[in-house]
């Protein structure tokens, strides 16, 4: 993940200031990506396969099997400098807010299925196929992405720059240490 850092870096300067600027909120956009992806591949490869007949349970599987790989990236590279909580209560409101996710990520392929009917029969194949994208991979993933990222921000990691301290306060103790083994 140090491309991103490596990149913003060769930019021209009103762009690198921009980038440094919005740098978490970039990160965060390049973790959405790969869970994106981790989210698209289990869909449908659990959709056109053990879940055919129940695409909200498979979106469902995908989401969570994504938030895990979600927690680990954004934990360590994207709010790498935040914190404030101890890990275990962290992890825990992570999961809960990325539960909320998932109904929020499930609700427009909930409608689209089964307020709007655009399942076969009463639709083509392709159709079908389209509204489900169109619902549960891009309209559900971008509202669930937005209230992550203000939930994340304002629940999970709420300290700016908390990480940096403990992380300052752990080099000095173990200098500390080593300084009072060598005397």
């Amino acid at each position: 993940m140090a491309a991103l850092d490596a990149f913003s870096l060769r930019l021209p300067q009103p762009y690198r200031d921009l980038v440094i600027k919005h740098q978490e909120l970039l990160r965060f956009a390049v973790v959405g990506s790969i869970t994106f992806v981790v989210n698209t591949v289990v869909f449908y490869g659990l959709k056109w396969t053990i879940l055919e007949p129940k695409p909200v349970s498979a979106l469902a599987v995908a989401v969570i099997v994504a938030t895990i790989v979600g927690y680990v990236l954004n934990r360590e590279w994207s709010f790498r400098t935040r914190g404030g909580r101890e890990r275990h209560h962290e992890a825990a409101l992570y999961f809960l807010i990325s539960g909320v996710g998932v109904l929020i990520n499930s609700a427009p392929l909930y409608a689209s299925r089964y307020w709007l009917m655009l399942e076969e029969p009463h639709v083509s194949a392709l159709t079908q196929e389209l509204a489900d994208f169109a619902s549960g991979m891009l309209l559900g993933t971008v509202l669930a992405m937005v209230f992550r990222w203000w939930a994340f921000r304002k629940y999970v990691f709420p300290d700016e720059g908390a990480r940096v301290v403990r992380d300052a306060e752990k080099l000095l103790k173990a200098d500390a240490r080593a300084r009072s083994a060598s005397e």
